[in-house]
């Protein structure tokens, strides 16, 4: 697959030269065409989505249109869908959107028909989702499960406790659900502490069942199992008894099965998927099984249908319609035309207050790349640095920055319109006052607050400067009708075809992550020096040896 230098296009130069020449002045551009709020409102499944307060014209869209085709966007996005290897260093296809599509789709890549696949496995979840919902599944005592300990890091973590967060209204009253990720001893004593082995299940997410800091807590884990079943009588202290405990409250995500069995769950127990499916794109593949499990594979379908919808919408419609296509291309005009170096989110539901954090991994471990397809280094910046909170959290924290700092810093502000639970301070509908905030910080972004209005409000003239607010801050104002399944596969869509549009302009492969090998490969040359190891200890430059004797001689303290 060639790789295009998106500077050498015509499209980009024109780009150059007009941020160049722009004075951005959102009101002006309001007075001017009172139909642009119209004309940047857009529909994609069940969400809404403004772009009218982004920093961009009728000509600047234009232009941005023609770098799409450029760069062959159409081409490279046909490329993805059909399971061509446009994941070239590792030389993989690049298949999440076929983990939802339908039943009676068919997609055959390299003589498979990958779609009969997916549905055998999730069939295969949703069988056991039922039996742990309905008291069917037991663990070792004959007791139903009621905690659900999900195991996993990176995407096998990120998705699904974001998504357990998100839809916390939807999930099984009766079962509790935990999330382990970090190798810190802290995380697995503190999601552990309070559960009955009796009737935990743990769910070990790992493709390949070698990830170190996911098998740590799984080892731990099992531990904390024998221990406490072996504590309760419930288990004789023999391997046949710890194996019989494991099978009966360990599960798998992988596909690893001799490395399953060695471990001591059963490889029946094993839910697979595949090396086109990345883990940051993973949370509708079998590493969702948690969320199976805690919303019902109902619940869950609906999810995956949220994520078809969008598919769809970024397959079918014009680039002049597609959101995924226009919101990539407004942020790449933002970053490498207007300088903006981090972006925003900012939901308006407390519920995704995991959803920064989880984009954080889709966009930045895709984009943060250096070099194009080609192997030739990039010649613009790429990979935004997402971040953001909650509202209205965030708003007494860091929106000075955003409102008055000297950094432009486009913002995502997400809010659905009917809250899960509605509650009423007296006569005050609590949800309309949080989304009066949404509503009312968009505007002060957008339009900002010039002298002589803070003048008109009686402001001492040597105060004046400090409460101008210049306004032009851009945003996009996502909405939906409420936060439900399918609504949170919509949204994380939405941003997984976002973050592709960026790369495909970028030229990069936007679906490895060489990044996050070598401190990985140097943290396993460096744990002997922690234990004494004087060799591996010498190894290391001045700086890390001295930390790690620091370290060694506080440790024994």
């Amino acid at each position: 697959m060639s790789s295009l230098d998106p500077t050498a296009t015509r499209a980009w130069s024109a780009l150059d030269r007009l941020a160049r020449d722009l004075t951005c002045d959102l009101g002006q551009w309001f007075a001017q065409d009172p139909g642009r709020a119209a004309k940047l409102t857009f529909q994609a499944g069940d969400l809404s989505v403004d772009l009218s307060k982004n920093l961009v014209t009728d000509e600047v869209m234009a232009h941005l249109l023609d770098l799409a085709r450029a760069v062959d966007l159409a081409g490279r996005r046909q490329a993805m869908l059909t399971g061509q290897r446009v994941n070239l260093t590792e030389r993989r296809s690049v298949l999440h959107t076929a983990l939802r599509r339908p039943r009676t789709d068919s997609l055959m890549v390299e003589g498979v028909d990958v779609v009969a696949e997916v549905h055998q496995v999730l069939d295969r979840i949703y069988a056991f989702a039922q039996q742990v919902r309905q008291g069917a599944w037991t663990g070792l005592t004959g007791h139903p499960i009621r905690a659900v300990v999900n195991i996993g890091i990176g995407g096998s973590d990120l998705g699904p406790a974001m998504v357990h967060d998100a839809l916390k209204p939807y999930v099984h009253p009766d079962l509790t659900c935990r999330f382990v990720s970090n190798i810190d001893p802290a995380d697995l004593f503190e999601q552990t502490r309070d559960l009955d082995p009796a009737t935990t299940l743990f769910i070990v997410a790992s493709k390949t069942f070698t990830t170190l800091e996911t098998l740590t807590n799984a080892r731990l884990a099992r531990q904390w199992l024998w221990d406490g079943l072996a504590k309760s009588g419930a288990m004789a202290d023999h391997e046949q008894a710890r194996r019989a405990a494991v099978s009966r409250h360990f599960v798998a995500v992988s596909t690893a099965l001799d490395k399953v069995a060695a471990f001591g769950i059963d490889p029946a127990n094993a839910f697979g998927f595949w090396d086109w499916v990345g883990g940051r794109y993973s949370v509708d593949s079998a590493v969702g099984t948690v969320l199976a499990v805690a919303l019902g594979p109902e619940r869950f379908a609906q999810f995956l249908d949220g994520f078809h919808q969008i598919d769809q919408h970024f397959e079918e419609q014009p680039f002049e319609r597609n959101l995924p296509v226009l919101m990539g291309l407004i942020n790449v005009w933002h970053h490498n035309f207007l300088g903006a170096a981090t972006h925003a989110v900012l939901p308006y539901s407390q519920y995704l207050h995991r959803f920064a954090a989880y984009l954080q991994q889709l966009t930045m471990e895709s984009n943060g790349k250096r070099v194009r397809l080609d192997g030739a280094p990039v010649d613009v910046a790429t990979g935004e640095i997402f971040w953001g909170e909650p509202g209205t959290n965030g708003q007494h924290a860091f929106y000075q920055l955003i409102h008055q700092g000297t950094q432009l810093i486009p913002a995502d502000f997400i809010a659905p319109a009917n809250p899960a639970h509605a509650l009423s301070d007296g006569d005050q509908d609590v949800h309309e006052l949080l989304l009066a905030n949404f509503f009312a910080q968009t505007k002060a972004l957008a339009f900002g607050k010039t002298a002589d209005q803070v003048r008109a409000e009686g402001t001492p003239e040597e105060l004046v400067s400090a409460r101008v607010f210049p306004g032009n801050r851009p945003t996009t104002s996502i909405l939906a009708e409420a936060l439900t399944p399918s609504v949170m596969g919509q949204l994380i869509a939405l941003y997984e075809h976002i973050t592709f549009v960026q790369g495909v302009v970028w030229g990069i492969d936007s679906f490895d992550q060489w990044g996050v090998e070598l401190g990985k490969q140097l943290a396993l040359q460096i744990a002997p020096a922690l234990t004494g190891d004087r060799a591996a200890l010498a190894a290391q430059d001045p700086s890390t040896q001295a930390l790690i004797e620091r370290y060694r001689a506080w440790r024994q303290r």
